[in-house]
């Protein structure tokens, strides 16, 4: 398994890469150049609202203001969901590979393995936020340097977890290899 992980190591970098390069270029567009908006109102019509009836009532605050349909009018809610959504999803990919690409140089402290790939995601996403702030029209939140590390860390912890279960199944099927 250690040796899959290291013979793959360079293609888990070049993934962390273009995740970077993508969060950088996302990161230097203004709110109206990324908008998703005009493609909501396009594609779903002011008739058509999915599950409108459900979240008509719902809200909640996410850093200083509150999230609302009442608020915020219908799309500015999804598009609220769908923003977030990416920052979460985002850093969950840059989490789980940087997990892999970092797990052989720990292979034997699992804190490490873990620890690692999360600071470096969690920093990762407080520089993207300082880039954000630098560009017209956004600004930074610490909410969602928090979401994104959130979204790293579940990843890291599902892929340490299916790390442990693999080498423990290989143990029960090969108990005298040498590859652990």
């Amino acid at each position: 398994m250690n040796r899959n992980l290291k013979r793959n190591e360079k293609w888990y970098w070049l993934v962390v890469t273009l995740v970077e390069l993508v969060l950088f270029i996302s990161s230097s567009m203004t709110y109206k150049q990324q908008t998703t908006i005009p493609f909501l109102e396009k594609h779903l019509g002011s008739n058509n609202r999915p599950f409108y009836d459900q979240l008509k009532n719902a809200g909640f605050q996410y850093g200083d203001k509150y999230q609302s349909i009442k608020n915020d009018g219908y799309f500015n809610f999804i598009e609220f969901f769908i923003r977030k959504g990416a920052h979460f999803g985002t850093y969950f990919i840059l989490g789980l590979f940087l997990c892999l690409a970092l797990y052989t140089y720990f292979k034997h402290n699992p804190f490490l393995q873990i620890f690692t790939p999360w600071m470096m995601a969690t920093g990762l996403a407080a520089f993207d936020e300082f880039h954000q702030g630098l560009t017209g029209g956004r600004s930074p939140m610490v909410d969602d340097v928090i979401l994104d590390s959130v979204g790293a860390l579940t990843a890291i912890l599902i892929t340490m977890l299916i790390i442990f279960l693999r080498r423990r199944h290989q143990k029960k099927s090969h108990p005298f290899s040498m590859e652990y």
